[in-house]
C-alpha cells in the first residue's frame, strides 16, 4: 500500500495533535499543564453534548432505511470486537481471564476524542461523512463493554452486579449526553440549532485542542507504566486497532457507506474507551488490573490512532473503495 505521507504530515501538524504532543513533552520536563478538574469535566461534557447535538441535527429528514444497515452492522461489530480481543489476549499467559475481559471491554467500546479528531481531519480533507456517524458512535459504546465484562466474569465465583453495571453504562455521562444531544438535535428547529451552533459547534476544534493537551500530559505522566506493559501488550495495542479498523472499513464498504463514512466506522472499531469502559469495569470487575487496560487504551492506542492511525485508515479506505 502506497501511503500518502503528506496526509500523515498534515495530521501531525494539526493543532489537535500538536497540543497532545505538547502536553506529553510538558509532563516529561516536569511542567504542570494539567487542567483543573472542573475545567476538564466541563470540556468533556461540552464535547459529548456538542457532538450529539450536531449528529442529531444531521439526522433530520433521514429515512430509517438509510440508517438500518449501518446501525445493525455497528451493533454486530461492537459485539464481535471484544470477543476477538478476548481470544487474542489468551496468547498472553500472564493475563487472567478477568483482565482479558477488562481489556476487551475497553477495546470493544469507543473513544469520543478519537472520533472527534477524525471528523475534523476528514472535514479539513474535504471528505464528507454521513450525518448518522454520531449515532453509530453511540450504538457501539455499549455492547463492547457488556460483552467484555461477560467474558471476563464467566468463571469467577463472584457474580456481576449487572443492574449496577448497566446503570453505569447506560446512565453514565458518556451515553446520556450523547443520546440526549442526539435527541435534542433531532427535535430542535433550524432556528434553534443556528442560535447555539456558534457555541456548541464552532468552538469544538479549540476546546478539543485543550482536551488533548491534558490527555498528552496524562500519557506522559504515566510513561513509566506504559513502558512496563510489556512487548506483547504493546504490540496488541497497536496491531489490534489496525486489524479492527480495517475490518470496520471493509464492513463500511459492504453496506454502502461513503469514503468518509467507512473511515469513521473503521476509527470507531479501532479506538478504545478510557471514559465509559473504566467506570463500568470498576463496578463489574473490581479485581481486574484496571490500570493495565487504561494505560493500553490511553497511553498506546489513543496516541497511535491520533498521530498515525487516522490518516492510515483513510488510505486503507481509499485502497479498498
Amino acid at each position: 500500500m502506497n501511503i500518502q505521507w503528506e496526509l500523515v504530515r498534515n495530521n501531525l501538524s494539526s493543532v489537535a495533535v500538536l497540543a497532545f504532543i505538547l502536553g506529553f513533552l510538558a509532563s516529561r520536563i516536569k511542567t504542570d499543564v494539567r487542567m483543573p478538574e472542573p475545567i476538564y469535566q466541563f470540556i468533556s461534557i461540552f464535547l459529548l453534548f456538542g457532538i450529539g447535538l450536531k449528529g442529531g441535527y444531521s439526522l433530520q429528514g433521514l429515512s430509517i432505511s438509510d440508517f438500518l444497515a449501518p446501525s445493525i452492522a455497528t451493533l454486530l461489530l461492537g459485539s464481535a470486537i471484544p470477543l476477538l480481543a478476548f481470544l487474542l489476549l489468551g496468547l498472553v499467559r500472564q493475563l487472567t481471564e478477568i483482565d482479558r475481559g477488562a481489556i476487551a471491554a475497553h477495546y470493544g467500546s469507543t473513544s469520543l476524542v478519537t472520533f472527534t479528531a477524525t471528523l475534523l481531519f476528514l472535514e479539513n480533507s474535504y471528505i464528507k461523512v454521513e450525518g448518522f456517524a454520531t449515532a453509530l458512535l453511540t450504538i457501539m459504546e455499549i455492547p463492547g463493554i457488556v460483552v467484555g465484562i461477560y467474558l471476563g466474569s464467566r468463571h469467577r465465583s463472584k457474580k456481576v452486579r449487572w443492574g449496577d453495571t448497566l446503570r453505569e453504562v447506560v446512565a453514565g455521562k458518556t451515553v446520556l449526553l450523547l443520546v440526549g444531544g442526539l435527541l435534542i438535535g433531532v427535535l430542535t428547529t433550524h432556528t434553534g440549532y443556528e442560535k447555539v451552533a456558534p457555541f456548541f459547534i464552532d468552538l469544538q476544534s479549540g476546546l478539543l485542542a485543550f482536551f488533548l493537551l491534558n490527555l498528552g500530559y496524562l500519557a506522559g505522566s504515566n510513561w513509566s507504566e506504559i513502558k512496563g506493559v510489556g512487548m506483547p501488550m504493546g504490540i496488541f495495542a497497536i496491531l489490534f486497532p489496525i486489524f479492527t479498523g480495517t475490518l470496520g472499513i471493509v464492513v463500511g464498504n459492504l453496506i454502502g457507506l461513503s469514503l468518509g463514512g467507512a473511515v469513521i466506522l473503521g476509527v470507531l472499531c479501532s479506538s478504545a474507551s478510557y471514559i465509559a469502559a473504566p467506570a463500568a469495569v470498576s463496578v463489574a470487575l473490581p479485581e481486574a488490573k484496571a490500570s493495565l487496560a487504561l494505560i493500553l487504551s490511553i497511553g498506546v492506542t489513543f496516541p497511535f490512532n491520533l498521530i498515525i492511525g487516522i490518516p492510515l485508515y483513510l488510505e486503507i479506505a481509499r485502497l479498498l473503495n
